[in-house]
């Protein structure tokens, strides 16, 4: 690029330079090495690319091994608030002598719109040449990089092959000797473990091993509740019969599900590799219920349910804040079954006292206060008192027991009605322009968090492989293992925004049925003077008022069978006051 195509960018996009100087040892400080390099690189930004802003980061002393350098670490966090157009170094190697460090940080840059520019070697990524010159040097990161894995995996599985343990989490019911490698039987856990073995035998349930070992005080090993999963992880594990297994799951994938599993060909079985706690007749007669119960769950699967249950997913507990589950009650006249919704954290570890509560108990509630509050607004003038408005709202027998609304929630629907700031979806909050680009923005800070962790794994590894300064297998694996849950954190995360960005932009058969259903049940509410909820659902289809009230509230509070709160969509909360 010439001088004077440089000249006009300059004017045009305000450029400014981040100048980055490194020398390794004070020896190099103290012979004038920084002031050279600084001196020269303020020319070159000055006069060969006409550049008059610029600041310069310096690192004085530091090694190249790595990228953890103060001023490389600030002028890498200030580039990505778009500050600098540009990265300006004396040689390529003042970044780093790691390929991958390097690759890492060009790839970073380049999203950024950052173009990086070496004085002496003559690399400007903005010319067609520099640009060319860089790739070479990443496809040789490349190679590398995937040496490096092929490498780590080769010495993880010969070191499983000879029967030494990898790392990770001890299993319970083991303890580990650094000094030994080896494992022995903790009598404790041991005989939890063939309790809940024989309590799995006796009653064919997980659940109902969970909610034992709960209720008796016994924690896993990390001191954390159980629940149906952990207790089947445990008597699938073929570890409790002496068996140390490796290279079951595909990268990221430590799921005990099939899918998730490589071809049995591959995996690593060393047998007798410490002493086992469970028979195989144990072992396999747990495996035969479980083939059981998964093969009765299949034929399940097969059955749509026809009921609905019409709040499911809204319903918070007002004594723990867990989520309430829901359950079909007995069959009503009519053939109608109502939902039962239970406190999640009292139905799998007993530890919540807060009673259950059902539709025909809830239903009145809830869509008589939404009628009610529908009438309000149609019909609340400049003589209507905050009192008058209240009444109006409790309208009705179903709020017998209700003695008023807190002030606050109640203060603010009656305000904006009166201000006509409700419209004719009183309900429905409007969704703010910003949303998709508080997305987007959350997006981006997600993916240079996810590239900082990459390149720390890929730091890791070469440390580990090459380094002079090696550090321990189990140092290595377990920070591998938390790089690599920091990761999987961030895709889940990411993964949960695409989501929701597509469904910012995109009109589907589900929302014209939410806007019908809406439509349809806003009718219903607005022009009877009271909700008979047991007509309603004998002539209504559930699914019709579930996507109603899904659409209107976003959560219920329950205590003791009774409505604490109600969230509604447009953010306004309503907590009810009894006697």
């Amino acid at each position: 690029m010439s001088n004077k195509d440089y000249s006009v960018r300059n004017v045009l996009n305000k450029l400014k330079c981040a100048i980055y100087i490194r020398v390794s040892t004070h020896y190099q400080i103290d012979k004038d090495s920084l002031p050279l390099q600084r001196e020269d690189l303020i020319n070159y930004a000055k006069y060969a690319l006409n550049i008059d802003s610029y600041e310069v980061f310096e690192d004085a002393g530091y090694s190249a091994k790595n990228t953890d350098r103060p001023a490389y670490q600030q002028m890498m966090s200030r580039l990505r608030t778009g500050e600098f157009s540009h990265i300006l170094v004396w040689k390529i190697d003042r970044i780093s002598r790691n390929l991958l460090d390097f690759a890492a940080m060009y790839e970073e840059i380049k999203s950024l719109g950052v173009t990086f520019v070496s004085k002496n070697e003559q690399f400007d990524t903005s010319t067609a040449i520099g640009e060319a010159m860089l790739k070479i040097i990443l496809v040789f990161a490349e190679l590398e990089r995937n040496m490096t894995s092929e490498r780590v995996t080769a010495v993880m599985l010969s070191r499983a092959a000879n029967g030494q343990w990898n790392g990770g989490r001890i299993p319970y019911g083991y303890d580990y000797h650094k000094e030994s490698k080896e494992f022995t039987i903790n009598q404790f856990e041991a005989e939890n473990i063939l309790k809940i073995v024989d309590l799995y035998l006796e009653t064919h349930s997980l659940l109902s091993v969970a909610k034992y070992l709960n209720k008796n005080g016994i924690t896993t090993k990390a001191g954390n509740e159980w629940n149906p999963t952990t207790v089947s992880k445990m008597i699938r594990s073929r570890f409790y019969l002496g068996e140390y297994q490796y290279n079951m799951h595909k990268d990221g994938m430590g799921g005990a599900g099939s899918k998730y599993l490589k071809p049995e060909s591959e995996w690593i079985t060393v047998v007798d590799h410490h002493p086992a706690i469970l028979t195989h007749d144990q072992w396999n007669a747990c495996a035969e219920i479980r083939n059981k119960n998964h093969k009765n769950s299949e034929c399940k699967k097969t059955y749509k349910r026809k009921n609905t249950h019409i709040f499911a997913g809204l319903i918070e507990c007002g004594e723990c804040g867990g989520n309430y589950t829901a359950t079909l009650d007995s069959e009503r006249a009519g053939g109608y079954r109502p939902s039962i919704y239970l406190c999640s954290t009292r139905r799998r570890f007993s530890k919540c006292s807060n009673k259950c509560v059902s539709d025909i108990t809830l239903g009145p509630f809830i869509l008589n206060y939404i009628s009610n509050m529908m009438k309000a607004n149609n019909n609340i003038g400049k003589s209507t008192t905050l009192d008058m408005f209240q009444k109006k709202l409790l309208r009705g027998d179903v709020f017998a027991g209700v003695k008023g609304i807190e002030a606050s929630g109640l203060k603010e629907t009656y305000d904006m009605m009166r201000n006509k700031k409700f419209d004719s979806d009183v309900f429905e909050a409007s969704r703010p322009s910003s949303e998709v680009e508080g997305y987007t923005t959350e997006k981006d800070l997600l993916m240079s968090e996810k590239r900082k962790h990459e390149r720390a794994l890929d730091r890791l590894k070469a440390l580990y492989l090459y380094s002079e300064e090696a550090i321990t297998e189990t140092d290595y694996i377990i920070e591998n293992k938390r790089l690599r849950d920091k990761v999987d954190e961030i895709d889940k995360r990411l993964e949960e925004i695409d989501k929701s960005i597509s469904e910012s932009f995109s009109i589907s058969d589900s929302e014209f049925i939410e806007k019908a259903s809406y439509f349809i049940m806003s009718q219903e509410l607005s022009s009877k003077r009271s909700v008979n909820f047991h007509t309603l659902v004998r002539n209504t289809d559930t699914e019709i008022i579930k996507r109603f009230i899904q659409s209107v509230i976003k959560k219920i509070v329950i205590f003791n069978d009774k409505v604490q709160s109600i969230q509604f969509k447009n953010g306004i909360e309503h907590k009810f006051l009894y006697e």
